[in-house]
């Protein structure tokens, strides 16, 4: 082998290396806690407590990462940028965190033996940013009383401008669309029968 071969093989092979372990960090995120309610709250006496079931998803959000809408028919999911749990059980006590603070007296928990419980089901058709610069989140929830019986049902929108660019940003806006469904489900749960 010649000298200058030598020296090349070596170069080469941590060139390559190089190349390899040149991927962008990975980034990991939580949903943020409730940036607090706007409306004025009455404590209610009313012990009757609410059960908050595991949300489902759209398919393509039971992603690890974060989805971004690119224009009006592409999602991109992030590779980098990834939740650091499953969406789904954030989205879970996130909105079990919320309505806990918007409906004081009431025991909000997560989903189990409901007993003679109101049970808040979710699906969740949206949760994402979108090339516009905004955050969105959209679905359906039901209510039901401890037989099982629909009392109450809606579909939801929530949008929030982003404060900034990056994903950051776009984490926080989704946790304030959040507090919007939260602001509404729980207007709709303090009238429930």
């Amino acid at each position: 082998m010649r000298p200058i071969h030598r020296l090349c093989v070596p170069l080469l092979a941590l060139w390559l290396g190089g190349c390899a372990s040149g991927t962008a960090p990975m980034n990991h995120y939580v949903l943020p806690s409730d940036a607090g309610s706007s409306d004025a709250r009455v404590p209610s006496a009313d012990e009757t407590p609410l059960l908050v079931s595991t949300p489902r998803l759209a398919n393509y959000l039971e992603a690890e990462g974060i989805v971004l809408q690119l224009d009006d028919i592409s999602l991109n999911e992030a590779k980098s940028h990834q939740w650091a749990a499953p969406l789904a059980q954030q989205l879970e006590r996130g909105l079990r965190d919320r309505l806990e603070a918007r409906l004081p007296g009431r025991r909000v928990l997560l989903s189990g033996d409901s007993g003679n419980a109101l049970t808040l089901e979710l699906s969740v058709d949206r949760f994402q940013g979108h090339y516009d610069g905004y955050a969105v989140a959209s679905g359906q929830w039901l209510l039901r009383d401890g037989q099982r019986k629909v009392v109450d049902s809606d579909s939801f929108e929530a949008t929030e401008s982003l404060d900034s660019d990056g994903y950051s940003a776009l984490v926080r806006a989704l946790g304030r669309t959040w507090d919007q469904v939260a602001d509404d489900i729980a207007a709709r749960v303090r009238v429930a029968p």
